[in-house]
């Protein structure tokens, strides 16, 4: 892309090249500038080089054929290898009649521009590696003053700056030529200034300093503007739509939906927009064709959100283009929401035929979906981001992904409270008080569930109020106010009885099994746990049956009943590996390895610690991993 560095490594690598002896009839280079509004045509550049080669005035053939000619033959007649470097190339056209007509010759040629259609090797730049780009600024300020130790002083400064700069080689000199002049300023100060500013690349070109060894002009934003100028109409809006994209990586499916076209013109116009460097794939760890997702350079980005912004045609086209892809999350989430609550005797929804298809489409779309339901703070996607948010709160929570659901229920109890829909408030609360939870905050979960619970029942709505019960049960229970969370509990099983609700009746008692146990009440605890079992299996809930069991075997474990406990937590086991459930399978190996340390067993305890050390690391807990494994650690081998 524009800004990599083509033009500085070309001419590094040259200097080396000759240095090690390796072209001996020295080096032509040619800036074609062809991104520029006049640029170089192969004819010009034939005449600068033959004048480099030492024909000029009287000796130059009077027209371009005799010129390529004359051209040509002093190349094929000079023993000694060149190197000739054609700079800036935006058309094949500019340098193909330059091209020597022996390969004795080596030609360089620079680009935005990927040619695929010629049997040219190709080496594609990225941008620098985010340790590479620290010490590109470090360097940059210390050859310039070596008492200048900012970045040595400001470590997380510097980091952020190459990161806000995109790690792009032409941002990052931009950067360093702004601190040189604000010396006496500290790094943090630019970083909120970047930082702060709309348009990334127009805080760096308000500060720009000038000019680069090459004499060419360090400004950003012309060199973003002048490869969009190029694109066809259809390749432009499809890059501007795609800076509107939720996520950082955006799928083929996703992206359709973003351009309301079909997946072969989609996938058309990506291929010319990365064959021009403005956009990247990314393909999946098995490296599938299927599985590619297209990412913009953060700049690029910006610069696409900025064209957008300054534009009220351009605007309305991507609110409408968001509005489809909140669509097209809608559906799919919904069906693989549903897939992940799916029950026996209920309807197959579409495409999701297992759970871990449905598993599969969220992990690949997460980035995406978490960030779509914080367009949910603009009225207009206020009541499509409330249900959007719904509908991840299940897989957010199997995955564990608590700090993403906190900002997920967050944006969605601000849309629906400024939708001023009640139900959709009070459902949104209570998955903010369950994501809560998972962080730890169990007082602030305790204030969530109280209001979905307060606006259930100010709303009528029975069946929501014994989940909000359920739910507030659990959070009292985890604040340590247990009194309190057997009588919501209590409450909540109370109201999904009456209403014939059996899995939430099912989950009541779980609940209360766990509450009854903490109050000293073991016994009771049993059949609670016994009687969600039952429940939970009448239904068909495996994942729920398991959770039962596991509580059962605790249970069983403080009621001295050991080997039935050892069965339970087995069961529990066996049941979360079906369901591939690994965080319960933690849950279950490492209450098991706790039962048999109690009873004198350290050989089956250090080895279910460890196992269950395997299983949380699945499940993406890594501090329950390091508990299992500590606990493992200090028993005797």
């Amino acid at each position: 892309m524009g800004g990599i560095g083509k033009t500085a490594l070309a001419v590094e690598a040259a200097h080396r090249a000759r240095g090690q002896g390796w072209f001996p009839g020295g080096t032509l280079f040619v800036d074609l500038r062809g991104y520029d509004d006049d640029p170089v045509t192969a004819d010009q550049a034939v005449l600068a080089l033959l004048d480099a080669l030492g024909v000029r005035d009287r000796d130059l053939p009077p027209t371009p054929e005799r010129q390529y000619d004359a051209y040509r033959t002093l190349l094929a007649e000079r023993r000694d290898r060149m190197l000739l470097i054609l700079d800036n190339a935006s058309d094949p056209s500019q340098y193909l009649p330059l091209l020597p007509g022996t390969d004795h010759h080596r030609v360089l040629i620079t680009s935005r521009d990927r040619p695929d259609a010629l049997p040219i090797r190709l080496i594609d730049l990225e941008t620098l590696a985010p340790d590479d780009s620290v010490t590109l600024i470090a360097r940059a300020l210390h050859d310039t003053d070596e008492r200048d130790e900012r970045p040595a002083r400001e470590v997380d400064a510097v980091r952020e700056l190459a990161d806000l700069c995109g790690h792009l080689p032409l941002a990052l000199q931009i950067a360093a030529g702004m601190l040189r002049r604000r010396r006496h300023r500290d790094i943090a100060s630019l970083v909120t200034e970047i930082r702060s500013a709309a348009d990334p690349t127009a805080a760096l070109d308000q500060g720009s300093p000038g000019r680069d060894l090459y004499g060419r002009s360090l400004v950003l934003r012309p060199v973003l503007e002048t490869s969009y100028r190029r694109l066809p109409p259809e390749q432009a809006r499809l890059l501007r739509l795609l800076a509107l994209a939720p996520g950082v990586e955006t799928g083929t499916e996703a992206i359709c939906a973003l351009a309301d076209r079909e997946e072969s013109v989609v996938l058309g116009l990506l291929e010319d927009l990365d064959a021009a460097h403005l956009v990247m794939p990314v393909r999946s760890v098995d490296g599938t064709a299927a599985d590619v997702r297209w990412r913009l350079h953060d700049l690029v980005r910006a610069f696409g959100l900025g064209v957008v912004a300054g534009d009220g045609g351009l605007r309305e086209e991507g609110d409408r283009a968001r509005e489809r892809v909140l669509g097209f999350y809608l559906r799919w989430a919904g069906a693989a929401d549903g897939r992940l609550r799916w029950l026996p005797g209920r309807e197959v929804l579409e495409r999701f035929g297992e759970r871990g298809e449905a598993l599969a489409w969220f992990d690949a779309e997460r980035a995406g979906l978490v960030a779509a339901v914080e367009w949910g703070r603009e009225e207009r996607f206020g009541r499509e981001v409330v249900w959007l948010a719904a509908c991840l709160a299940e897989y957010l929570d199997w995955r564990r992904y608590f700090d993403d659901w906190v900002a997920v229920a967050e944006a969605a109890v601000e849309a629906a409270g400024r939708a001023g829909d009640r139900l959709g408030e009070a459902d949104a609360w209570n998955n903010l008080g369950l994501a809560l939870r998972g962080v730890g905050r169990v007082e602030e979960a305790v204030q969530a569930h109280s209001r979905a619970r307060d606006l259930l029942q100010a709303a009528g709505d029975r069946p929501g109020e014994a989940d909000a019960w359920n739910n507030l049960g659990i959070a009292l229970r985890e604040a340590g106010r247990v009194e309190e969370a057997v009588q919501a509990l209590t409450r909540a099983r109370d109201l999904f009885q009456a209403a014939g609700n059996r899995p939430g009746e099912a989950s009541a008692w779980n609940n209360l099994g766990i509450a009854l146990r903490e109050a000293g009440r073991v016994e009771e605890a049993v059949q609670a746990h016994t009687r969600a079992r039952d429940l939970h299996r009448a239904v068909g809930n495996r994942p729920r049956e398991a959770s039962a069991w596991n509580n059962l075997g605790l249970a069983l474990g403080e009621a001295g009943r050991v080997e039935e406990a050892v069965e339970a937590y087995g069961t529990s086991l066996e049941i979360c590996r079906e369901c591939e459930h690994w965080y319960g399978a933690g849950q279950a190996l490492y209450n098991l390895a706790d039962l048999h340390e109690t009873v004198g067993r350290p050989a089956e305890a250090r080895a279910a610690y460890l196992e269950a050390a395997d299983a949380y690391t699945l499940a993406n807990a890594p501090a329950d991993t390091t508990g299992a494994r500590t606990r493992a650690t200090a028993l005797p081998q």
